[in-house]
């Protein structure tokens, strides 16, 4: 997957701030200049995901003034390469019934060649095109996303339980925040990905929901995490089975029950940045039109805050 780095035709005369603009104030706990959270964006990096419509409301937010920070995934464009270089690409499943990439020593250089040196390159410099001050960051700049490394994973093989030891990849228990903190101050909007930096100073996989989730947890964030479906279904086949708003714990359970597939990731995700501090997460259709603003106002599936019990850990 690549990102269109030619500027859209509504959004070319739209100018950067200049330097004597007043700057978006964010005291230490205190409010931000417009009153409002921040916005956390995951784009999805599927191939049916088209970036452009956010890119366009990333720019028309930052232009109103609210403070944006987009993270990005870009697992289509990994197994591309593989194949490309003549690797196969290796999923697992986790005894919870998670499925996820293996990421094994080649696969992890690879994954660094393509996420940090050539999708966020792309993504930051589309969103610079269209007016929007972006910053592109992995996560091992600044020590961005940390946490411990994974040195073996639990999967199912053949209906057993085993362990698969050589991954690659890690849990991100930790945030920089006062890095983006600092940059959302100054106007810049980063534009963040994997790899994360573990314990051992590694530079390691991880997943691109949970890193946004743990973005907008740190920033007290509200999460828009953009895929190439209207939200969560209660049955995947219906459309109009769509789970519109999620605000308790009875309401969660049952949205997790519907997840399927890749969902299942989303869902996990959502509890971790309504544990970690968000205000709301949103899953929505990033091919909708204005998707994030969309979003924003009411489409999608809405998970409150009051829908995460507190105490029960996620673990995939």
């Amino acid at each position: 997957m690549t990102y269109d780095t030619t500027p859209h035709d509504a959004r070319a005369a739209r100018q950067m701030p200049e330097d004597d603009a007043d700057p978006r104030v964010r005291a230490d706990g205190g409010e931000r200049g417009d009153g409002k959270p921040p916005v956390v964006v995951k784009v999805g990096g599927a191939r049916a995901v088209d970036p452009a419509g956010a890119v366009e409301d990333v720019a028309d937010l930052v232009a109103e003034g609210r403070e944006v920070v987009v993270v990005h995934g870009g697992s289509t464009a990994v197994d591309d390469t593989l194949e490309e270089l003549g690797e196969e690409p290796t999923y697992v499943e986790t005894p919870g019934g998670v499925v996820g990439r293996f990421t094994d020593e080649r696969t992890m250089e690879v994954f660094t060649m393509v996420m940090p040196g050539k999708l966020n390159t792309d993504l930051t410099v589309t969103l610079r095109n269209a007016g929007v001050d972006a910053v592109g960051l992995s996560g091992v700049d600044g020590g961005l996303l940390s946490g411990p490394r994974k040195s073996a994973v639990r999967v199912i093989e053949d209906g057993k339980k085993k362990i698969k030891r050589g991954d690659h990849s890690g849990k991100i228990t930790d945030v920089n925040a006062d890095l983006l903190e600092l940059l959302l101050k100054e106007g810049h909007t980063p534009v963040v990905t994997v790899p994360m930096l573990a314990d051992d100073g590694v530079a390691v996989n991880a997943d691109a929901d949970r890193a946004a989730a743990a973005v907008a947890g740190a920033l007290g964030a509200e999460l828009v995490v953009l895929t190439d479906v209207a939200g969560v279904y209660r049955d995947p086949d219906d459309e109009s089975t769509l789970i519109g708003s999620v605000a308790t714990p009875a309401e969660f359970d049952a949205l997790k029950d519907a997840a399927e597939g890749f969902m299942t990731k989303k869902v996990m995700a959502a509890k971790e940045a309504l544990d970690g501090g968000a205000t709301t997460v949103i899953v929505a259709d990033a091919n909708a039109d204005d998707p994030i603003l969309a979003a924003l106002g009411g489409t999608g599936t809405h998970i409150e805050a009051s829908a995460v019990a507190d105490g029960e850990e996620v673990d995939g």
